[in-house]
């Protein structure tokens, strides 16, 4: 299990994606735009802009391939047009929810195997996850990775509500199995008599509690953001 990597979640900045061999294209000339540095308003007007297009976009269209486009620009393109778009928007709003969706497909199929350890030490306490998620209580790294596959196109070509709540059970039922694994290293610390074994479950339980505080705070954002949406307010 790779701690490490795991205490990145969610850091736009850290993604881990490779840059794009070319930007995906929004709008004509976007790339001429960004490059040449925009002010403050009129990104966040493009942000909004973008993130309400291309949401109405794709429930209006039958094209599967525009669909299977849209899905897979981060595959294809790179993280790096989206970043400079929607990672400054608020989590409360359209684009900053996109943003962090994204986010979340990429994270959940980059560390896979970490979240089926997660996951299995997470669910038993987590009640009906697993009928919300549809993830079982005995997952596979292809379970993972279908699921962050369909969570992103439900939000898409679904209802984006039951898309946010299921990114936000996800999510939920991964810090539970962190905080389990946390008590685990804590036992562990304690009836070690070996100073670096005490030193190595003290880093790995530091750099664990830092990945939750992240992870909780973009669950509520999820949360949060299907009430706005189910209310009309997520703008």
């Amino acid at each position: 299990m790779t701690i490490r990597s795991l205490n990145n979640a969610f850091d736009s900045h850290r993604v881990g994606a490779s840059r794009p061999a070319r930007p995906a294209q929004f709008t004509d000339g976007l790339e001429a735009r960004l490059g040449g540095g925009l002010n403050p308003e009129v990104l966040t007007d493009m942000s909004h802009d973008t993130a309400h297009a291309l949401l109405s976009k794709v429930h209006e269209t039958s094209d599967h391939e525009l669909v299977h486009r849209v899905l897979t620009i981060v595959d294809e393109e790179g993280i790096d047009i989206l970043a400079e778009l929607w990672s400054r928007s608020p989590s409360n709003t359209l684009p900053g929810i996109l943003w962090r969706l994204y986010i979340l497909r990429l994270w959940m199929c980059q560390q896979k195997q970490n979240l089926v350890h997660f996951w299995r030490l997470g669910e038993p306490t987590a009640g009906v996850a697993s009928a919300i998620t549809g993830i079982n209580e005995y997952p596979t790294a292809q379970d993972i990775t279908e699921t962050a596959d369909s969570i992103l196109s439900g939000a898409f070509t679904g209802d984006f509500a039951v898309a946010l709540e299921r990114s936000y059970t996800f999510i939920m039922v991964v810090s539970f199995g962190i905080e389990y694994q946390v008590r685990l290293l804590e036992r562990h610390a304690e009836l070690s008599s070996q100073y670096d074994e005490q030193q190595r479950a003290h880093r790995m339980m530091t750099h664990l509690r830092e990945t939750n505080q992240r992870l909780l705070m973009t669950a509520h954002a999820f949360h949060k953001g299907a009430l706005l949406w189910t209310c009309g307010k997520l703008e």
